[in-house]
C-alpha cells in the first residue's frame, strides 16, 4: 500500500468514525426521547420553517465573517498581500471538511496554512495568522466562560460537567501562554523546535540533513515572529481591533442558530441561556476527544439544552438535536468536502506533507 493510499484510508476511517458515532448517539437520544407525546406535539405545533431557513443563512454568514477575519489578519501580517473576501471564504469553507473530522477541529489549520501559503504568504506568516485566529477565539471563550457559568449555575448546578469545563479552560489558558512565550522568546522557541526535530530524526527511518532542518526552523520561526510583530504599528492595531470585533460577531452569529431552530419548533428561543450554552458547548467540542467531537458534541447538546427545553415526555430535544447538528455540523462537512474537492481535486488528497513539499 502506497503512502497516498494509507492517508486516504486514514481519512476515510476518520469520516466513517465521526459519522457513525454521531449518528449512533443521535439515535440513542431519539430512542429515549421520542414517544407518542412527542409525535402529538409535533403534529399540533405549527412548525415555522422560515426560522430553519434563517438558521441556515446564519451558518453561511458565520463562514463569511470568519473569512473576513482571515482576510484582515492575512493582509495585516503581509502588507504586500491582498487576499480578497471571496478567496478567504473559499479557504474557510475548504478547511471545514478536515475540521469536522479531527479532534479540536485541528485538521482545518493545515488547510488554511497551505492555501494562504499558496496565495503568496510565507509559511511562517501563514502559521502566525492561523495561530492568531486561535488566540482570538481562546480569549473570547475565556472571557465568556465565567459569564456562561454564572447564567447556567442560576438554572441548575453543573456538577461534574463543571469540572470538565474547568479542565478545558486551563488547556485554553495554557495555549495562550505558550503562544505569548513563542512571540517574546523566538530564540528559545527555535532551540525547543530544533531539539524536538533532532529527537524525531534519530528515531525516524528517514534521515534528514540536520543543517537543512535547522535552517528551515530558523527561517520559519523568524517569519512567524516578524509577522506577529507587525501588530505593533498603527495599522496593526487597527487590524487587531477589527479582528476582535469580527471574532465576537462571527461566534455570536453561530450562537444564534440554535435559538432560530427553537423558534422554528414553536419553543421559546432562550437567547441568553442558549448563548451561554453555546459557549460551554464550544469548550467541550474544542477539547481533543473523538474525531470531530462526534458523540461528545451530541451528548453536550443533550445535556445543556435538555436543561432548557426538558428531556421528559413530549420533549423535542431529539428533534432539536437532529436539526441543530445538521446545520452546524453536517452542512459544514458537506460544504467543506465539496470545496476541498474543488481545491485539491480530491477530498482525501490533502495532507500536511503538501505544506512541507511547498517549501522544499
Amino acid at each position: 500500500m502506497t503512502e497516498k493510499e494509507k492517508k486516504q484510508k486514514t481519512m476515510k476511517a476518520s469520516v466513517i468514525i465521526s459519522l457513525t458515532v454521531s449518528i449512533i448517539i443521535i439515535l440513542v437520544i431519539l430512542f429515549f426521547t421520542i414517544d407518542a407525546e412527542t409525535i402529538n406535539q409535533l403534529t399540533t405545533t405549527k412548525i415555522k420553517y422560515e426560522f430553519f431557513l434563517i438558521a441556515i443563512l446564519l451558518n453561511i454568514l458565520y463562514w463569511i465573517l470568519w473569512a473576513a477575519r482571515l482576510k484582515i489578519l492575512s493582509n495585516a501580517f503581509d502588507k504586500n498581500l491582498n487576499i480578497s473576501l471571496a478567496e478567504s471564504t473559499k479557504i474557510i469553507i475548504a478547511n471545514l471538511f478536515l475540521a469536522c473530522i479531527t479532534p479540536s477541529m485541528a485538521g482545518g489549520e493545515p488547510v488554511r496554512i497551505h492555501l494562504l501559503n499558496k496565495d503568496g504568504m510565507s509559511l511562517g506568516g501563514a502559521t502566525a495568522v492561523v495561530i492568531a485566529e486561535r488566540l482570538f477565539d481562546a480569549i473570547f471563550i475565556l472571557i465568556m466562560v465565567p459569564i456562561a457559568f454564572f447564567i447556567f449555575q442560576g438554572i441548575r448546578d453543573l456538577g461534574f460537567a463543571g469540572k470538565g469545563l474547568l479542565i478545558g479552560i486551563v488547556v485554553f489558558a495554557g495555549f495562550i501562554l505558550l503562544f505569548i512565550y513563542a512571540i517574546i522568546r523566538p530564540e528559545k522557541t527555535k532551540s525547543f523546535l530544533i531539539f524536538i526535530s533532532n529527537k524525531i530524526s534519530k528515531s525516524s527511518k528517514k534521515k534528514n540533513k540536520e543543517g537543512k532542518i535547522i535552517k528551515r526552523i530558523n527561517q520559519e520561526v523568524d517569519n512567524f515572529h516578524n509577522s506577529m510583530m507587525s501588530f505593533r504599528g498603527n495599522e496593526g492595531r487597527k487590524a487587531l481591533l477589527k479582528a476582535s470585533v469580527i471574532t465576537v460577531l462571527f461566534w455570536s452569529t453561530g450562537f444564534i442558530v440554535p435559538s432560530m431552530i427553537l423558534l422554528g419548533l414553536g419553543l421559546p428561543p432562550y437567547f441568553i441561556e442558549s448563548y451561554a450554552a453555546q459557549v460551554l458547548l464550544l469548550v467541550i467540542i474544542m477539547m481533543p476527544t473523538t474525531p470531530g467531537s462526534a458523540g461528545v458534541a451530541e451528548a453536550g447538546i443533550y445535556g445543556l439544552y435538555g436543561i432548557l427545553i426538558g428531556t421528559g415526555e413530549g420533549s423535542l430535544i431529539g428533534v432539536f438535536l437532529i436539526l441543530y447538528r445538521f446545520i452546524s455540523y453536517y452542512m459544514n462537512l458537506i460544504a467543506g468536502a465539496i470545496f476541498q474537492h474543488r481545491v485539491f481535486k480530491s477530498v482525501a488528497s490533502f495532507s500536511i506533507d503538501m505544506i512541507k513539499k511547498k517549501k522544499e
